[in-house]
């Protein structure tokens, strides 16, 4: 399925849409699918991007709109990243705002005549976003969250990745594959040789990160490849499919 309609590949991470094109894109789908990528601004180690885990819910996102009839929203760029708060650039807001601010974000689109949100989150430590989907779904509204575990674990196998997904926690084999193959002008030297394991985090929430890595990296970087990077986002799209299904095919019931 191509949802891209007049979409071009170079719109970077804000959709260059029109209200035009959402009108006739809308016109086409018997339900309206909105796509929110989330992120964070928080340290990757001395090689990826504050924005890393912005830039791949984005790469991620802009993969589901290539392929699917879905209104592409522009991401949330600061949420819970406050186990690094030990290192400098980090910035966080507190899960309360992240939920308000999802939950205002859906309402709007409701408001639009867009009743389905999926949050497609690129950092693991905003754990609230499932308590969103869960509460707006037990009130009948529609959401989801992807990906899912499973739908990494797939990725994974289908990309070759040789890492994890416990090992492979922070600026790892699986960001360093997608944005080597999404921004590989953002990436520093220094991955190749920053490998680093730490498995047994079971305090994590307590010590931050800190407590576990001095460099702020848990994974194995060296093993990223943007041919990997691309498998993982192409993977990604199709297991997105069975959301796009059950969405739209709860909307038709």
């Amino acid at each position: 399925m191509n949802g891209s309609g007049s979409r071009t590949a170079a719109y970077g991470l804000v959709p260059a849409d029109t209200t035009e094109d959402v009108r006739s894109r809308g016109a086409g789908v018997s339900a309206q699918v909105a796509v929110l990528p989330v992120g964070s601004f928080e340290q990757h180690g001395p090689y990826l991007p504050l924005a890393t885990d912005t830039l791949v819910a984005c790469a991620v996102a802009r993969e589901i709109a290539e392929a699917y009839p879905v209104h592409l929203l522009p991401p949330v760029t600061m949420a819970c990243s406050h186990e690094h708060a030990a290192w400098p650039g980090t910035v966080s807001i507190s899960s309360v705002t992240l939920h308000a601010v999802v939950r205002d974000i859906a309402d709007s689109l409701r408001r639009s005549g867009v009743e389905t949100l999926v949050v497609v989150n690129g950092h693991g430590g905003n754990y609230v976003l499932g308590n969103v989907v869960q509460e707006s779904s037990a009130r009948g509204e529609r959401m989801a969250l992807f990906p899912a575990a499973e739908d990494w674990e797939t990725a994974l196998e289908r990309a070759g990745v040789l890492t994890s997904l416990l090992t492979d926690m922070h600026a790892g084999e699986i960001e360093t594959s997608i944005l080597l193959h999404a921004h590989p002008e953002l990436i520093r030297p220094g991955y190749e040789t920053s490998d680093f394991v730490a498995d047994d985090r079971r305090h994590l929430l307590t010590l931050g990160m800190s407590g576990y890595t001095e460099s702020g990296v848990i994974g194995r970087p060296s093993l990223g490849s943007a041919e990997k990077g691309k498998a993982l986002l192409a993977s990604l799209a199709d297991s997105f499919g069975a959301y796009f299904s059950m969405l739209t095919a709860e909307t038709e019931a």
